[in-house]
């Protein structure tokens, strides 16, 4: 497989994943201007433009960071519970952070003007609430078990840092704990983040 990333990008969570999951992977980066490090045109492999994009053996392109993280899940057989209501809770974890957050984060990531920056900064205050209640003491956010929604999480507490919010000392922790885990130090180290 091949996974087309932009280094501290949303891409992370799934080359977490992989890692976490073992499955053998290749990181091809793209560029700002929609090239591949080798040179091709990015939008002939996802017309959408955007990474993340899994490039599947038998040359298929998978897009979107939550079919991309279930993927990893389904055919590793890892990261994804299925005997009971933690599996829907962890995608339904997913759908959250990918609608409510991440959608929320694009005005500090463009040219956008302060106005919208504070509505930004007013939905995702209360989103990091919900998810840090949600957290709750456990070591992940769903349960015990690590999932593909903590390293979703994880990137979504990484990239606050540009939202001027400050994380609560329970999101504080888990980012600092899963920060330690092997797949997360060496994804990070993998894309020159560490």
């Amino acid at each position: 497989m091949i996974l087309y990333y932009f280094p501290g990008a949303c891409s992370l969570a799934d080359h977490m994943a992989l890692i976490e999951a073992g499955l053998d992977y290749t990181l091809i980066s793209i560029t700002p201007e929609k090239k591949t490090e080798d040179h091709r045109d990015f939008l002939s492999i996802n017309p959408k433009g955007y990474i993340p994009a899994l490039e599947l053996d038998d040359g298929e392109i998978l897009t979107e960071n939550m079919v991309i993280l279930q993927y990893i899940a389904a055919i590793s057989g890892k990261l994804l519970p299925q005997t009971n209501i933690l599996k829907w809770r962890t995608l339904e974890a997913l759908a959250f952070m990918s609608s409510e957050v991440h959608g929320s984060y694009a005005p500090f990531f463009r040219n956008f003007p302060e106005t919208e920056k504070e509505r930004a900064r007013e939905k995702l205050a209360k989103a990091f609430s919900l998810l840090d209640h949600q957290l709750g003491d456990k070591n992940y956010l769903i349960s015990e078990q690590l999932t593909i929604a903590d390293f979703y999480l994880f990137w979504i507490l990484m990239a606050s840092s540009r939202t001027g919010l400050e994380l609560s000392q329970g999101l504080q922790r888990y980012y600092s704990r899963m920060k330690r885990l092997p797949s997360v130090a060496r994804a990070l180290h993998e894309e020159g983040l560490s």
